[in-house]
């Protein structure tokens, strides 16, 4: 059994139903969105974030069971999630995403940006419609976050000068705040704990600030992870290792590096140079290491909580975000 099999065999039936009731929230009278609905659905990833949400709602509800609420939470945070990744492959002009051809390549960016903010609404409605107000408002957070994130990255993508805390800045709004929703959002459908809510929102935070780190990492491996190698320091992206390098080394060594990432970054010598000059600085190592911190920080919660087949899912999960391949 596959590590991913492993963390959803105790929400298997809640999974499964999960993906029923998701199909349906995404319906229309429109063909053409139906037709695109059905490519998405067919194509979805490994299905993390509802994860995290069934997970944390049956670790925390006292009979280990779900409710609509969890379930719609469920759907709010995946449709808004597919919202964002159709709307960042039009703004990164990308054709392809997991494999496949992405919905701008398909059907051009228009009808792309049209379906994200149909998605988006829906999600929106979801929430209104059955008065979720609580669980609209940690996704609302989510979404605004997001957005400065990527808009923070861009700003200082610009001028190269990101220090360590603004980096977590980023990485925190751009990828840990979706992670975080997810968790809170699980926690808030069945508890009114506020401090078991906040508990599982931070818990969300820490693994989503590994996953990040461990994203940039893999810029600097060959592991056929489905990006190539480099391709953070061509799009002029300010990640940890390359941040730690440019810290700890000559001003000489640095103005080169910079140079290199402004100037040269399509000519795949230099790239490589670069790369290189990071691993010299032990960029990587410094970068596994902050991972690790996060992650441990993320399972000491987890072991304030009793123990249970879903916070053992859980912990597999937090493993899992740093040894992943892909």
């Amino acid at each position: 059994m596959n590590i991913t099999s492993q963390i959803k065999k105790p929400i298997q039936e809640e999974m499964e139903l999960f993906e029923k009731k998701f199909y349906e929230s995404m319906t229309s009278k429109i063909a053409l969105l139906n037709r695109i609905t059905y490519y998405i659905v067919n194509r979805k990833g490994k299905q993390m974030r509802p994860m995290f949400v069934f997970l944390v709602a049956k670790m925390l509800s006292e009979k280990d069971e779900v409710n609509e609420r969890t379930f719609r939470g469920a759907s709010v945070i995946e449709l808004i999630h597919t919202a964002t990744l159709v709307h960042d492959d039009v703004v990164d002009d990308s054709n392809r995403r997991r494999g496949f051809f992405s919905i701008n390549a398909l059907w051009k960016n228009k009808i792309a940006v049209l379906v994200g903010d149909y998605f988006l609404s829906k999600g929106l409605l979801l929430s209104i419609d059955n008065g979720d107000f609580d669980l609209l408002r940690i996704i609302s957070v989510a979404v605004r976050e997001m957005s400065e994130g990527e808009l923070l990255q861009i700003e200082k993508a610009r001028r190269l000068d990101i220090v360590e805390e603004i980096y977590y800045e980023i990485i925190r709004k751009k990828t840990a705040t979706l992670i975080a929703s997810c968790c809170a959002l699980g926690a808030k459908s069945v508890s009114e704990d506020e401090i078991q809510v906040e508990a599982m929102r931070k818990f969300g935070e820490l693994i989503g600030m590994a996953f990040q780190i461990k994203d940039d990492l893999f810029d600097y491996t060959d592991d056929a992870i489905g990006k190539p190698t480099g391709i953070d320091i061509k799009e002029q992206k300010m990640t940890l290792p390359l941040i730690y390098a440019l810290n700890n080394c000559t001003s000489k060594e640095k103005s080169w590096c910079i140079n290199s990432i402004k100037n040269h970054n399509k000519d795949k010598k230099r790239v490589a140079a670069v790369i290189q000059f990071v691993k010299d600085k032990n960029g990587l190592h410094y970068a596994e290491k902050k991972m690790a911190q996060f992650q441990q920080e993320a399972l000491q919660i987890l072991n304030n909580f009793p123990e249970s087949d879903y916070r053992d899912a859980l912990s597999l999960m937090v493993n899992y975000v740093i040894e992943r391949k892909k």
